[in-house]
């Protein structure tokens, strides 16, 4: 269970537990929201967000297409986001913002409901914690993820992931870690709230934008990274048996960061070990987020006196 100090709450910064909405509100009714999911990391040179402007320009464009408009731009969110980092105190935190439609018409349709917006930080670990670094065991769901024609799986709306949870749910209750999704048409799309990475004879191979995936801030940083170290990058449709013939395959997210799969269906990955490729995009990846070392100008630092 996390907890903090305060959360930004429609204009205002508020005590943790009096951020609340109405039962009523169209968000729970319909699940009308979109959100991000963001780190802040505590680098050895001070306390950095990481793609502060690249996922609050996704949270806009999910706002887009939803329909969803709010006064704050996006420079508004990033120093909001540090002034909450400041107020609770975090030198590394998981970030949460949501803009979701509140107390209104009971209908299913959202336009004359109010828009508001919160946003929370607060400590997590790696959605994955220990097991990281052995890595973890998935399953291919039964569950697929939706058409192109149906809701658009490039905006991070918080419906989308009643999905996710079904694929969880059961991966979780027949023993695995995690569960890898497929596509309307068979092919690899990506896990309940992570996007995959696939090796094959020293090249990435990675699900593209039209196999119902989000277009995750993480995964292009594993591209840019993989550019830096001269790995060849595919992105292209992946059928299922790649999953078992691949040499490594790995989840990569905000919350998951970097997170090895070491078996499939209980079919081992490679040798049933984190491979090679892997271990040097994790390790590039920390070297970035922990130590500051950043040829990419990702990091957004927090910079307040004695912070």
């Amino acid at each position: 269970m996390v907890e903090g100090k305060f959360i930004y709450f429609n204009g205002h910064f508020v005590e943790w537990d009096k951020a609340k909405i109405h039962i009523l509100s169209h968000v729970i009714q319909y699940g009308s929201g979109v959100f991000e999911g963001i780190r802040a990391y505590e680098t050895k040179l001070g306390t950095a967000i990481f793609r502060a402007y690249d996922h609050y320009k996704r949270l806009k464009e999910s706002m887009k297409m939803y329909r969803m408009e709010t006064s704050e731009t996006i420079e508004d969110y990033i120093n909001i986001t540090k002034e909450l980092l400041i107020k609770n105190g975090l030198k590394s935190a998981y970030i949460r913002p949501v803009v979701y439609r509140g107390f209104g018409p009971i209908s299913p349709n959202p336009l004359h409901a109010p828009i508001e917006t919160a946003i929370a930080a607060f400590e997590m670990p790696n959605l994955f914690n220990e097991k990281v670094e052995k890595g973890i065991n998935v399953c291919v769901s039964s569950y697929r993820r939706f058409a192109p024609d149906t809701i658009p799986a490039v905006a991070k709306a918080t419906g989308n992931y009643l999905n996710s949870q079904l694929a969880m749910m059961e991966a979780e209750l027949n023993g695995f870690d995690e569960a890898v999704m497929l596509d309307v048409y068979g092919y690899i799309s990506e896990g309940p709230g992570e996007n995959i990475f696939l090796v094959k004879d020293g090249a990435l191979y990675t699900p593209s934008l039209t196999n119902s995936i989000l277009k995750g801030i993480t995964r292009d940083s594993i591209i840019k990274i993989a550019g830096l170290l001269n790995i060849p990058v595919f992105e292209q449709n992946l059928p299922r048996e790649m999953l078992y013939a691949a040499d490594e395959v790995f989840f990569c997210g905000t919350a998951a960061e970097i997170t090895p799969i070491v078996s499939v269906d209980r079919i081992p990955v490679g040798d049933g070990s984190v491979g090679k490729i892997t271990r040097m995009l994790i390790e590039k990846f920390r070297e970035i987020v922990h130590e500051g070392k950043d040829p990419f100008g990702w990091l957004e630092f927090v910079e307040a006196e004695g912070y």
